[in-house]
């Protein structure tokens, strides 16, 4: 954005190009981590808790805010909702990239997103939490209710009965069932990427072919790409929205199969 649309002449012979746009880069990267900061403190106060508070404890808050606090409980949306309008955060601010021919509008989109990442770092291993925990106590009510003749297979052998002990011991299920859903989270995080890598090549093979002129300034001018036309990394972003739009639907999926 900024070689092509706000670069003065001079920038733009630079001798260390790549530098130049790192350091005005970094403020885009700043912006971000602060937007994603304060979303990380702020928002688990304006969000409705998922843990249901012990009867023992009653909240008592002084008197001259307690109608208003109590007013504002009535209406804090729930992580799951929030987690939804964090991929609608998202998909707006990456559908605008396209039209985007300014730094500061592009900074503004970067700071933008440090929202919807601050809720993606929480939401899905809160959920994941959850339903480990859930899980978790069905089995162990279920251990109780019906108990395992552990040692059948060698009864005369004690190594033998302490060894399926430890392997069917609560602490050590729960731990392979934790494990499991990590594994399962971290293989759907990852595997985007590389969907989103193959995207890209496609997107650019198309629309920047060749080298950019920005950069490769001692190229020859026929192995530039045109700098005309839709920008190819404003087009990958677009496509972003689109995938975040379909994550927001599958997120809402997920009220009715909690409930």
């Amino acid at each position: 954005m900024y070689l092509r649309f706000n670069a003065p002449a001079k920038a733009r012979e630079h001798p260390d190009t790549l530098g130049q746009i790192g350091r005005i880069g970094s403020l885009s990267l700043v912006a971000f981590s602060v937007i994603t900061f304060a979303s990380s403190v702020m928002i688990p106060w304006l969000v409705e808790s998922s843990e249901q508070e012990s009867p023992e404890f009653t909240p008592r808050p002084p008197v001259s805010i307690a109608r208003l606090l109590l007013e504002v409980e009535k209406y804090k949306p729930t992580l799951l909702t929030a987690w939804t309008c964090s991929h609608l955060i998202f998909a707006g601010s990456m559908a605008m990239a396209p039209f985007v021919t300014s730094l500061r509008a592009a900074t503004v989109i970067v700071a933008m997103c440090g929202i919807p990442w601050a809720l993606s770092c929480w939401a899905p291993f809160t959920f994941m939490g959850t339903e480990i925990n859930r899980l978790s106590d069905s089995s162990t009510s279920t251990d109780h209710a019906y108990p395992k003749i552990r040692g059948s297979l060698d009864l005369e052998s004690n190594h033998h009965s302490t060894f399926l002990e430890k392997e069917n011991s609560p602490g050590r299920s729960e731990g392979n069932l934790a494990g499991a859903y990590l594994g399962i989270l971290n293989l759907y995080t990852t595997l985007p990427q590389f969907i989103g890598t193959f995207i890209s090549w496609i997107v650019f093979s198309i629309l920047e072919p060749g080298k950019s002129p920005e950069l490769a300034k001692h190229a020859h001018p026929n192995e530039h790409h045109s700098t005309e036309g839709p920008n190819a990394i404003a087009v990958c972003l677009f496509i972003g929205a689109l995938a975040a739009l379909i994550a927001s639907y599958e997120t809402n999926r997920l009220r009715r199969m909690l409930q």
